[in-house]
């Protein structure tokens, strides 16, 4: 006989498969489950989410509910307030425990905190676990004697001193009858999967849905990306030799997955590992385990460095003065640049949600030294807004980035927006699915529309200044202004820097897409 309630409270580990804290609230005796998700209003009032992250997002509850439906429970959805609706549900269900997977940004470190005080102060025992990454941010920090590591390199030095993540943990395959919630319990609507329409999402408004969301897609996408017939393409993988362009997926499109915690790290992890053994491979920073090594490299710097998501308050972070106009900022998020691969680019993105690493290198360096000389920051809320991998820590890594504001310093390598896309897509392909007005003009304008002849035009059906904009900049007369500006700013800060521990680094690779479950128990 059941004698109270553990509740497991999911955020972003949507799965049932290696998940400490649930098998650890499962295995709570003579206590009945509660899986719990969260509804908070915070995220909608200071995140920007788009409607294909919303529908991952369902996607994901939805298949969560069935999962745990076949166990002999459900997802308990509420809204409100976590603090609020905890207490209440504390009181009305009894509860004696409560279990989670710790999450490392501001917001949720301080909500957390609140919750841990909240259980401790009613008497209930919390055990949170470090799963969502390969390695805890907190031991990575403890062994680099207490510091922050700044560069790949120093990152990969640490982890070689950790030793490899631990494997993966199997799903519950049942509960025991005492865990089981009353069958009453089973059917209260009040707590199901909102639907897009609550959420204020017009489902009728949105592009077919390329990368579902739900543990199931997820494991099932990990299974035909990463397998024995694909084994040379796995072991040869070197993610900046594949295309940005290319009119399917060149990489594992694994990476809102691994955002929503619906495929756990450690199983990619180490699935590539048993394909790897034994054999000829590429190595980290390019290899698929790079990739994975610098999701945890950029989420441990998020977890330890102050105000990382902002340029000011930001110790690595250099202070440049980007302009702050908002026509420029519009006419790039919505492919009005006149730049036919950033506003297929950026036309992919905002239809998709999801665009190649390389594409996003290309619209966001054009954004910020390139171009238009606009805040990274800006961009990174755009990208926050319509990427289905948007996560908080990679975002504002890779804008950082590719803006040489922290991480990368030659600055003075820019990304051309003619050049760059003709390497892997001389044709212009790429350009003709997202952009069709496009379509028919010759190969030798299709980059450069604007310098085709009028009667070229004409042809094609697509004068540029009317069908399509003309350059909102001239490429060629601003990268040199904003590397001559660039310059400036970072001799303006070298006095400034002179003091602190040098942190830059040259990247070749990046992010696609624990540490040994790490336990804290408080009571």
């Amino acid at each position: 006989m059941t004698s109270g309630t553990v509740i497991h409270w999911f955020r972003k580990g949507l799965r049932l498969h290696d998940n400490p804290a649930l098998l650890a609230a499962i295995r709570a005796e003579d206590l009945t489950l509660r899986p719990v998700f969260i509804l908070d209003p915070w995220f909608e009032e200071n995140s920007k989410v788009g409607g294909n992250m919303w529908r991952f997002l369902v996607q994901s509850l939805e298949d969560l509910d069935e999962s745990l439906r076949q166990l002999g429970t459900r997802l308990f959805v509420v809204r409100g307030k976590p603090n609020e609706v905890l207490e209440k549900l504390i009181n009305e269900w009894d509860v004696k425990m409560m279990t989670w997977e710790i999450d490392t940004e501001p917001y949720s470190k301080e909500r957390d905190a609140k919750i841990e005080k909240l259980a401790i102060s009613k008497d209930v025992k919390v055990e949170t676990f470090s799963s969502h990454t390969l390695y805890n941010p907190e031991q990575v920090v403890a062994k680099n004697k207490g510091e922050t590591p700044l560069t790949y390199q120093k990152m990969l030095g640490i982890l070689a001193l950790l030793g490899p993540p631990s494997r993966p943990l199997d799903p519950p395959i049942k509960l025991e009858k005492e865990s089981k919630i009353p069958s009453s319990d089973l059917d209260k609507s009040k707590y199901d999967v909102p639907s897009l329409s609550e959420l204020n999402v017009k489902e009728e408004e949105l592009f077919p849905c390329l990368y579902p969301g739900g543990e199931k897609e997820g494991l099932q996408r990990l299974d035909e990306q990463i397998n024995m017939k694909r084994a040379s393409w796995v072991r040869n993988f070197e993610k900046p030799k594949t295309s940005p362009n290319a009119l399917s997926p060149a990489t594992t499109v694994l990476s809102p997955h691994l955002r929503f915690g619906t495929v756990s790290a450690r199983i990619f992890y180490w699935k590539l590992e048993d394909i790897y053994k034994g054999s000829k491979r590429s190595q980290p920073p390019v290899s698929l385990h790079g990739q994975l090594l610098w999701r945890d490299f950029f989420y441990t710097a998020g977890a330890t460095v102050k105000n990382f998501d902002k340029m000011k308050g930001n110790p690595i972070c250099k202070q440049i003065p980007w302009g702050d106009d908002k026509e420029l900022l519009d006419a790039w998020a919505h492919a009005r640049t006149g730049y036919p691969f950033i506003d297929a680019i950026m036309t992919q993105l905002r239809r998709e949600g999801w665009i190649h690493h390389l594409a996003r290198h290309a619209v966001a360096c054009f954004l910020t030294r390139g171009d238009l000389w606009q805040s990274w920051e800006s961009g990174k809320e755009v990208f926050e807004e319509l990427l289905l991998d948007a996560d908080w820590s990679l975002n504002a890594a890779n804008w950082m980035w590719l803006s040489a504001s922290s991480f990368f310093y030659q600055y003075f390598r820019c990304y051309s927006p003619i050049a760059f896309g003709k390497k892997t897509d001389p044709d212009g392909s790429y350009i003709r699915k997202y952009l069709p007005q496009l379509a028919k003009f010759p190969d030798k304008y299709i980059y450069q529309p604007w310098e085709a002849p009028l009667a070229v035009q004409k042809a094609a059906g697509c004068i540029i200044g009317t069908d399509y904009p003309r350059p909102i900049v001239d490429h060629s007369v601003v990268v040199k202004d904003n590397m001559g500006k660039m310059k400036k700013a970072y001799d303006a800060g070298k006095a400034a820097d002179s003091g602190k521990k040098d942190i830059s680094g040259k990247r070749k690779g990046e992010d696609d897409v624990s540490s040994n479950n790490d336990k804290k128990t408080k009571k």
